[in-house]
């Protein structure tokens, strides 16, 4: 089966979501993966479909007419004094337009009130056919491979997943043995993009470069072959936001050169070589 690839949001989000869809049909892509939970975060764009029946008709419009579905949604959140309900109109309309998953991500220090309240987020998608992915990051509540691991062991919920960035990874300085005793089933789809060797000691550069500096892949230290290649094959999503190309290419051809560049990195490092090399160390 060929590998599969969804477009994310944060990397045309400058985009609605229906020129997002747009975009990712020309470019190749198979999905998109977009942020109908308004987080607002400055200058961030408002694509809270719930809230724009507008929107969500063009939007509707263009996934019909491009053949694109919608693979996950963002960002469900865990936050001091939240409530999980609030959740559920972006819910509603995920599974209106088949979305398979909602990426969620933990930004409290309260381990027992983060793992409660992400299993009720779980629990509110069930209802709807979709699984919870959890997303460690490293300037977060959980912020690494053994902290998500740890949620998901404690909530316990059949619907809940482990959604592996590459830029995360690297900068949490995780490795990728300890992947290997994880449940295959908890891996639903991941984040690509590639990521420099140097990790930044200041919390605002590392924000930068998560959010305005990713690297296509192949062209950094994210290695995202050492990650993806032992675990079962999922969809990719591309979560390449770089501002400065963005600018200078345009959204459209940026897109394009994000799955490009992804293209050719996994052809440069197939699958069963990776097997191959594990089975012989």
């Amino acid at each position: 089966m060929a590998q599969q690839y969804s477009l994310a949001h944060l990397t045309v989000l400058g985009c609605a979501p229906a020129e997002m869809t747009y975009i990712a049909a020309r470019a190749g892509y198979d999905f998109v993966s977009i942020r109908p939970i308004f987080m607002g975060l400055p200058g961030e764009p408002n694509y809270a479909l719930a809230e724009n029946p507008e929107m969500l008709r063009q939007t509707k419009r263009a996934l019909a007419s491009t053949g694109i579905k919608v693979h996950d949604i963002e960002l469900a959140r865990i936050h001091d004094d939240m409530h999980p309900t609030r959740y559920l109109p972006a819910m509603e309309v995920a599974a209106e337009l088949g979305a398979r998953a909602v990426l969620s991500s933990i930004w409290t220090d309260k381990r027992d009130y983060a793992i409660e309240k992400f299993g009720e987020v779980c629990d509110l998608a069930k209802q709807f056919g979709m699984t919870v992915d959890l997303e460690y990051v490293p300037i977060a509540g959980v912020k690494d491979l053994a902290g998500a691991v740890d949620v998901l062991r404690r909530a316990k919920r059949d619907n809940a997943g482990l959604m592996l960035d590459v830029h995360h990874f690297q900068r949490a300085r995780d490795k990728v043995e300890d992947l290997d005793a994880l449940p295959h089933e908890w891996f639903h789809f991941g984040h690509l993009c590639d990521v420099g060797a140097d990790i930044p000691a200041e919390r605002d550069k590392l924000i930068q470069i998560m959010r305005a500096e990713r690297l296509y892949v192949g062209e950094g230290d994210g290695n995202a072959a050492a990650i993806f290649n032992r675990l079962p094959e999922m969809v990719m999503s591309i979560e390449l936001p770089h501002l400065a190309r963005a600018q200078e290419f345009g959204y459209a051809e940026h897109a394009f050169r994000c799955i490009e560049s992804a293209k050719a990195y996994f052809a440069a490092h197939p699958r069963a070589i990776a097997r191959a090399e594990r089975s012989a160390a």
